[in-house]
């Protein structure tokens, strides 16, 4: 092992790097604590080959084209790996690495930790998908011998994964559980490092673009694949525009994948132009402006082998953000939300949409919910916590000690993000539930007789669908 600072690489093939939240956030720990890292992945539109960002050598190559059938995935995969593996020629040419962390999916990396094994380096599977129940989830049971050999490959990919690294991290104790026993090892071979967000950094901000006082705006983040579900939330928004008669609902969907064209295509055919916005690919600051202006936070994902057990970090966002929400009755959703989030039976699309009214009709309801879901992600699910036992499992394999915190301690909070948009003043708690009744519909600073100005002019609007001019007093400054 080097005597010098450890340096780890870490590779990606799923998402693009700093768009993948959680492996950021695994960076950032890691230089905060003294690391040097690396990393390779594909690139996002417009990245460039190499680029280095708050202390982190990102190395990228351009992604295979989309993958179609079993050759398509195998040649996707293939590519990927050659790709990574000249990529990690060159991070070496730069300076020996210590350790390789592999974030699935694909579980094929093993074979380059194998590799460099010979090298000293050790390895570190960061296991963020179970591929199996990802094959189940989308083809259903395996029948027939081709899908039975699919099936069994992607196990035994799996359970090398697992038995090549001298350390796994897994995202929640469903999957600590699978790396027991599908991969053999013992629990403390094992550590639990959930997707938590960084609650000092992602908190709600006064949006620079205020929504109509009208309408009531669900939003959805996340990819846009077979397994997420999105076309429940344009079910939902079917049942509750042309069956409910809710012309005052809007969605507003964030995110991309392989079903985005073909989501657009739906909602056309469901006379939902008017209604759902796709933005496509967002950034933090996009994210953080449609989340801190949206009234309900929608998780469509069904109960399926994978959903079940995979926590879904769109939940812990919307709870970022003081945002209520309604989710299908996922095992680590529930484990995820408590009693932040409303629940419906998965796929019952009447359940959901009346639930949805339900936190509609409610506004105390939804400022409650917001309050307790922003108080429970800080005080349970925030991502400090889970940086201290991400980066404790360098230490132990490096033997590297460096003294501080793996997530810097935010003594005195910024006014403002750095865009120049007000955060919300979460200490003031009469401003906090003021904010949480609004959602970026009004200005800054109102009174309590605006309050219930504001307050007879939705209740109007939900029987006069039309644009509502502001009392004075009201009027953005």
């Amino acid at each position: 092992m080097s005597q010098s600072t450890p340096h780890i690489l870490i590779i990606v093939q799923n998402l693009p790097v700093p768009l993948d939240r959680r492996v950021w956030l695994e960076c950032q720990a890691l230089v905060t604590r003294g690391y040097r890292v690396s990393v390779i992945c594909p690139k996002g539109p417009g990245d460039p080959a190499f680029e280095r960002l708050d202390g982190v050598d990102i190395y990228k190559y351009a992604p295979a084209p989309e993958a179609e059938g079993l050759l398509g995935f195998a040649w996707e995969f293939a590519y990927s790996w050659v790709r990574t593996a000249l990529l990690s020629l060159k991070v070496r040419a730069r300076g020996r690495f210590d350790v390789i962390q592999a974030c699935n999916p694909p579980d094929t990396y093993w074979l380059l930790a194998l590799l460099w094994r010979i090298a000293g380096v050790r390895f570190v599977y960061d296991h963020h998908d179970l591929n199996p129940e990802l094959f189940r989830s989308r083809f259903g049971e395996p029948e027939g011998a081709l899908k039975k050999l699919e099936y069994r490959v992607l196990l035994w990919l799996e359970r090398r994964s697992f038995r090549t690294a001298d350390h796994v991290i897994s995202t929640n104790e469903s999957y600590k559980a699978k790396a027991i026993e599908r991969g053999g090892r013992r629990p403390d071979e094992v550590t639990v490092v959930r997707s938590g967000p960084d609650t000092q950094q992602m908190r709600p901000i006064y949006p620079e673009s205020p929504r109509r006082i009208d309408t009531v705006n669900l939003v959805y983040v996340g990819i846009m694949g077979p397994q997420d579900g999105v076309d429940q939330v344009l079910h939902v928004m079917d049942e509750l525009v042309h069956r409910r008669g809710r012309r005052n609902v809007t969605a507003t969907l964030l995110g991309f994948g392989d079903c985005l064209e073909d989501l657009k295509a739906q909602a056309l055919a469901l006379a939902l132009h008017d209604h759902v916005t796709f933005t496509g690919r967002v950034d933090r600051v996009q994210m953080a402006e449609y989340l801190s202006r949206g009234d309900i936070g929608v998780c469509p994902d069904l109960k399926t082998p994978l959903n079940d057990v995979s926590t879904m970090n769109k939940t812990m966002e919307y709870m970022s953000y003081g945002l209520p929400s309604v989710a299908f009755d996922l095992e680590e959703t529930l484990v995820s939300g408590a009693d932040t989030v409303l629940y419906a039976p998965s796929g019952d699309i009447d359940g959901f949409a009346e639930r949805v009214e339900r936190l509609i009709d409610d506004r105390d309801l939804r400022m409650r919910m917001g309050r307790k879901a922003r108080e429970r992600v800080a005080a349970v699910l925030d991502w400090r916590p889970q940086a201290e036992a991400y980066v404790g499992v360098y230490d132990a394999l490096t033997g590297h000690h460096h003294e501080g915190p793996a997530v810097p301690v935010i003594v005195d909070a910024p006014a403002s993000d750095a865009q120049g948009r007000r955060y919300v003043d979460l200490q003031d708690a009469e401003e906090f539930d003021r904010y949480l009744i609004e959602r970026g519909a009004l200005p800054v600073k109102v009174t309590t007789d605006a309050i219930r100005q504001l307050t007879a002019i939705a209740d109007a609007a939900a029987d006069r669908p039309a644009t509502v001019s502001l009392p004075s007093g009201l009027r953005r400054q």
